[in-house]
C-alpha cells in the first residue's frame, strides 16, 4: 500500500498547492487495475470535486485509437501501409512542400519528391507538421487564411508539407488523414467506425467525439497557466458538429476508458473478452518504424498553446505506428521499448510490455508539457514502479 499512499499524497498535494488544477490517474497490469485516484476539482471556477469518471478532452491520445482502427483495416486488406495513400485520398495525391518564402513574403512551394504512404502518416514522417511547433507554418497558415486544426474544418488540413515524405520525423496533422483513410476504406464516418470497432468491444462507454448529456455533466473544465504561474479557468470546447472528425485529437473520454484501450495493446490486441487486433499487428505497431530517423525536440512556435517538448532529452526516441518508443529505461522506471504519448491539454499515458504495466494520468491545462503536469506524471509513474518492485513485479497498491 505504501506506493499508493505516496502517489495519493503527491497528487493531492499538487492540487492543494495550486500547481495543477485536478487529476485522475489509473494504472493496471494486463489482468487487473492496481491504482486509481481522483484529485482536486473538475473546474477551479466551480465546486464539483474531480471523480474517477470525469470526462476530459484527451486530444492526441486519440491518435493511437485512430491508428488501431486503421490497422484493423490493414489486417482485412482494405488499407495498405506502403501503397500510395493518394490513390485513396485524392487530396494527398500531389503534395507540395513549403521551402520558405520569397522576398515578397510569398510561400515557395514545390512538388514532393516521393508519394505519401499510410506508414508515413502513422509515424509522423509524411512531412505534415503542426503550426504550433513550426514557425514557417504559422506564417503560411496566416497568409493563406486557413483555420486552426481544432476548428475541425476541412480547410485546416490544406497545409503543405514541411519536408519530403520519409526524410524526417516531425509531429503534425498526419493522423487526421489516417482518420480519413479509415472512412474511405470502411465506408463509415470515423466516429461510427471507432464506436463499432474499438469503443463498443472494449466497453469504452464514455469516449466519443461528441459530448452526450451524461458526459457533459462530468466534463472537466479547461485551465490556462498565466505568465505568473497561476491557474485560471478558460472557455474551451471542440466543435460538436465538425466537418471532419479529428482522428489526431478529437476525442473526449475518461481515464477508465483509456486504460481499457492501453490494456488491449498490453494484452496483444485482446480486451474485454474481444480480439480487436492480431498479436503480430500489435507487435508491428510497437516496433521502431522510422529506421535511422529519430524523434526530435519540438520547439514551441505558439507559446500560449505549448511549451517546448523534449521528453527524456538524453534518450533516443523512435516511433512505432502511433507510439513514441524510448530506447533506454527512463528515470521513472519505464522499460526500454515501452510505448507512450500524450494530449495537448496535459494528458499522458504509457504502456510497458516488459513489465506488464500501463498507466494514464489526465489533467486539463494549457500550454502543453507544463512542468508541474510533467512532474505529476513522473511522480505517479515512479510510484507505480516502486510498488511493482516492492511486490516483486506484481502489484503497485
Amino acid at each position: 500500500m505504501q506506493s499508493k499512499t505516496e502517489i495519493d499524497r503527491l497528487l493531492a498535494g499538487m492540487t492543494e498547492a495550486g500547481e495543477i488544477p485536478g487529476a485522475v490517474a489509473i494504472a493496471a497490469t494486463g489482468s487487473e487495475l492496481i491504482y486509481e485516484g481522483a484529485f482536486g476539482k473538475r473546474d477551479l471556477a466551480k465546486d464539483a470535486p474531480m471523480t474517477l469518471d470525469s470526462v476530459f478532452w484527451i486530444a492526441s491520445m486519440t491518435k493511437a485509437v485512430t491508428c488501431a482502427g486503421a490497422m484493423q483495416l490493414v489486417e482485412q486488406g482494405k488499407l495498405s501501409l506502403d501503397g500510395p495513400i493518394g490513390k485513396l485520398l485524392p487530396d494527398l495525391a500531389s503534395p507540395q512542400v513549403l521551402d520558405g518564402f520569397d522576398a515578397n513574403g510569398d510561400p515557395i512551394l514545390r512538388p514532393a519528391k516521393t508519394e505519401i504512404t499510410l506508414r508515413h502518416l502513422m509515424t509522423h514522417t509524411a512531412g505534415f507538421c503542426y503550426d504550433m511547433w513550426n514557425n514557417n507554418m504559422v506564417v503560411y497558415v496566416e497568409k493563406a487564411g486557413l483555420p486552426g486544426i481544432i476548428t475541425c474544418r476541412n480547410d485546416a488540413l490544406k497545409t503543405p508539407l514541411a519536408s519530403d515524405p520519409g526524410t524526417r520525423w516531425e509531429y503534425g496533422s498526419n493522423i487526421d488523414f489516417v482518420g480519413k483513410a479509415v472512412e474511405a476504406a470502411s465506408g463509415q464516418r470515423l466516429d461510427a467506425y471507432l464506436r463499432d470497432h474499438i469503443f463498443a468491444p472494449l466497453g469504452m462507454t464514455d469516449t466519443a467525439f461528441k459530448l452526450g448529456p451524461l458526459q457533459r455533466e462530468r466534463l472537466v473544465g479547461m485551465h490556462a497557466r498565466t505568465p505568473e504561474g497561476a491557474l485560471a479557468p478558460i472557455p474551451f470546447e471542440l466543435e460538436q458538429e465538425p466537418e471532419f472528425h479529428m482522428g489526431g485529437g478529437g476525442l473526449y473520454g475518461t481515464a477508465g476508458d483509456y486504460i481499457r484501450f492501453t490494456r488491449m495493446i498490453l494484452n496483444k490486441g485482446e480486451g474485454n473478452g474481444n480480439r480487436l487486433l492480431r498479436p503480430e499487428t500489435v507487435a508491428t505497431m510497437s516496433e521502431n518504424q522510422i529506421g535511422e530517423l529519430e524523434m526530435t525536440k519540438m520547439v514551441a512556435a505558439i507559446p500560449s498553446v505549448t511549451n517546448d517538448v523534449d521528453l527524456y532529452p538524453g534518450i533516443v526516441k523512435k516511433w512505432g505506428l502511433s507510439f513514441m518508443i524510448n530506447t533506454q529505461a527512463t528515470p521513472e522506471g519505464r522499460s526500454a521499448g515501452s510505448l507512450a504519448w500524450a494530449g495537448l491539454a496535459n494528458t499522458y499515458y504509457w504502456i510497458d510490455p516488459a513489465r506488464d504495466i500501463t498507466g494514464v494520468i489526465l489533467m486539463q491545462l494549457l500550454p502543453f508539457a507544463d512542468q508541474h503536469c510533467l512532474a505529476a506524471f513522473a511522480g505517479f509513474e515512479r510510484g507505480i514502479y516502486a510498488g511493482l518492485d516492492a511486490a516483486g513485479g506484481q502489484k503497485a497498491a
